[in-house]
C-alpha cells in the first residue's frame, strides 16, 4: 500500500492535474455528478446479471485487498472488480489523463488529497444520495478532519478509508541518560527537553526538522498557536499573521537542535538517526511505528510515541488518508457503490487497517474508540487519540500546490538561514497573489 509520509513531499503534479483538467474543461465538461438511483429509496440493488467495474489503486495486489475481494465475491457474485493496478506516485496524472479523455474508471481508491482535486471539475459523484440510502455509511460515521479531507463546497465526494495523524516518537533510554521523565507537554517542555537532549560534540540532537518536508511539518505547529492557512473563503492569505510567524519562529528555531546531517533529508531517510541514538525525538506519523519495527528490531522497547506538545490553541495536528471515489463519467456507478460500500464496512475498514500488518488507522469514529484497536496494535493507541486533533487541511483553491511548493521552499530556506521565518511566511505571501486566489 502506499506509504503515507510520501503525502508530505511537495508534488508538482498536483497544479499539473489542475492545469490539464480546467484546459480539458473540467474532465468531461461538468458530467452528471448524481447518482443514477437517487430519486429511489432503500438501499441499491444487486445487479441481477454480471456487471464488471473498473477499480483504479495501488493496492489491487495487496494480500489484505485480495482478501477482501474475495469475500466481496461471495457476497456479490454478479459484481467483478477489474482492478487497474497504477503506482502511487503516478495515480493522480493518470487519473487526470482518463478523466480529461473522458474515460475515467468507475471507482478508485485515491489519496484523500486528491478530492480536493477532482470534486471541483465534476469529475466525481456526490455521494451522499447514496449514503442517505446505506445503512454502512454515513456523513457522521467519520472522524471530523476525514470527513471534512473528503468534503467540497458541504458534499461528501469520497468514503475515508484509511488514515494516520503525525505524533511525537521518543529515545526512552536518551530520555533516561538526560534526566527527563516524561515527554514534553507544552512547547517550553518541548524546548528544554530538546536542549537537554542536544550534545553536537556526541553527534546528539534533541529533535529534528526536515528542510525538504518543512511545510508538512510546520503545519501543527501553526495551529496550535491559532494559526490558520487561508480564509474560510479561501481568497485570503492568512499564514502570515502574528500568530503564524510566531509558530514559524518556533518551530524553525528547532533547526538548532537537529542533526545538520539530516537537515537536508526527509522523515523517511533519517530514520537511521533515530534508529542509531543520534535523534532524541522525531515527528512522524504512525507509518512510522511499523517502520521502526520492521527494521530496527534491536531497539523496541527503546522508543516510545506520545501526543505532539500543545500550543495555545490544544491538541491539534496533521492527518493523511486514503478515499473511495466513484467518477461521473464512469459507466456503472452503482455497482461500484456496492463495492466502495462493501469496503467502508467497519469489519472491513478494520481488516484493511489495525488488523493488517502496517500501521494504518481507519477513519471511522467507533473503531477508533474501540478497545479492540489497542488491543492489537498498542502502539497506536496515541495516534488514534491524536485523529481527532487533526485539522483537515485540503484546499480546492487551484492555486494551492503551487504555493505550498513555495511555502516548503522558503521555510527550508529559514532552516539554512537564507531568509527569516518572517520573510519566509511574507514571501509565500506574496506568491499566492502573484498567482491569484482562484
Amino acid at each position: 500500500m502506499k506509504n503515507l509520509r510520501s503525502r508530505t513531499l511537495p508534488v508538482l503534479a498536483a497544479s499539473v492535474a489542475l492545469s490539464v483538467l480546467a484546459a480539458c474543461g473540467g474532465g468531461g465538461g461538468g458530467g452528471a455528478s448524481t447518482a443514477p438511483q437517487a430519486s429511489q429509496a432503500g438501499p441499491v440493488a444487486e445487479p441481477t446479471s454480471p456487471v464488471t467495474i473498473t477499480f483504479s489503486s495501488w493496492v489491487g495486489n495487496d494480500k489484505g485487498m485480495k482478501a477482501l475481494y474475495a469475500k466481496f465475491k461471495t457476497e456479490h457474485p454478479n459484481i467483478t472488480v477489474e482492478f487497474q493496478d497504477v503506482p502511487a506516485e503516478e495515480s493522480e496524472k493518470k487519473l487526470t489523463t482518463q478523466v480529461a479523455g473522458g474515460n475515467p474508471p468507475d471507482a478508485a481508491y485515491v489519496d484523500a488529497s486528491n478530492v480536493a482535486t477532482f470534486a471541483p471539475r465534476k469529475a466525481l459523484v456526490d455521494l451522499e444520495s447514496y449514503m442517505a440510502r446505506s445503512d454502512v455509511a454515513k456523513p457522521d460515521d467519520f472522524v471530523d478532519a476525514f470527513r471534512a479531507q473528503a468534503t467540497v463546497d458541504g458534499k461528501m465526494y469520497g468514503l475515508p478509508f484509511d488514515g494516520e495523524s503525525t505524533g511525537l516518537y521518543y529515545r526512552k533510554d536518551l530520555f533516561q541518560a538526560a534526566g527527563i521523565t516524561e515527554p514534553p507537554k507544552t512547547w517550553d517542555e518541548f524546548t528544554a527537553a530538546a536542549q537537554k537532549l542536544t550534545d553536537p560534540a556526541k553527534k546528539q540532537y534533541g529533535f529534528q526538522v526536515f528542510a525538504p518536508e518543512a511545510e508538512y511539518y510546520f503545519y501543527p505547529w501553526l495551529w496550535q498557536n491559532g494559526g490558520e492557512l487561508l480564509s474560510q473563503d479561501e481568497k485570503t492569505f492568512l499564514l502570515n499573521n502574528d500568530a503564524g510567524k510566531q509558530a514559524a519562529d518556533y518551530y524553525v528555531g528547532l533547526s538548532k537542535y537537529s542533526s545538520p546531517d539530516y537537515l537536508n533529508s526527509n522523515s523517511y531517510d533519517a530514520r537511521i538517526g533515530f534508529a542509531q541514538g543520534q535523534i532524541g525525538m522525531y515527528m512522524a506519523g504512525s507509518w512510522f511505528a511499523g517502520t521502526l519495527s520492521d527494521e530496527f528490531p534491536k531497539i523496541e522497547g527503546k522508543w516510545a510515541t506520545a501526543p505532539l506538545p500543545s500550543g495555545t490553541a490544544g491538541c491539534k495536528t496533521t492527518i493523511a488518508g486514503d478515499a473511495l471515489v466513484l467518477f461521473a463519467k464512469g459507466k456503472k456507478q452503482d455497482a461500484a457503490w456496492k463495492w466502495i460500500e462493501f469496503l467502508n464496512k467497519p469489519e472491513n475498514m478494520a481488516t484493511w487497517t489495525y488488523k493488517s500488518t502496517g500501521t494504518l488507522l481507519p477513519p471511522r469514529t467507533e473503531l477508533l474508540d474501540s478497545p479492540d484497536l489497542v488491543k492489537e496494535k498498542p502502539v497506536l493507541k496515541g495516534f488514534a487519540d491524536l485523529m481527532k486533533c487533526g485539522v483537515n487541511y485540503n484546499i480546492a483553491n487551484k492555486s494551492w500546490p503551487r504555493v505550498t511548493e513555495e511555502l516548503n521552499t522558503e521555510l527550508g530556506n529559514a532552516m539554512f538561514s537564507k531568509v527569516t521565518p518572517t520573510e519566509a511566511l511574507d514571501n509565500t505571501a506574496a506568491e499566492f497573489d502573484k498567482l491569484g486566489s482562484r
